[in-house]
């Protein structure tokens, strides 16, 4: 396992688990972010990353990429 941070644009990963609080993974789990689901990076921007979830394109910042294992 290591975290989404440092997946590269193209990269497709399967979401292991999401760490942080229990308010940081409730949020990344409303937005598609849960274990089991595939996550395909599609372009890193100064650490942030926009990736695709379930159809959807979404940006997150460098520290909720650290967060998510894959």
């Amino acid at each position: 396992m290591m975290p989404l941070m440092f997946a590269a644009p193209g990269d497709v990963c399967t979401i292991q688990r999401v760490g942080g609080s229990e308010q940081l993974r409730l949020h990344m789990e409303e937005m598609g972010f849960v274990p089991g689901t595939q996550v395909t990076v599609v372009n890193a921007l100064g650490g942030n990353l926009i990736v695709n979830v379930k159809d959807t394109r979404v940006a997150i910042s460098r520290e909720m990429a650290g967060k998510i294992m894959i």
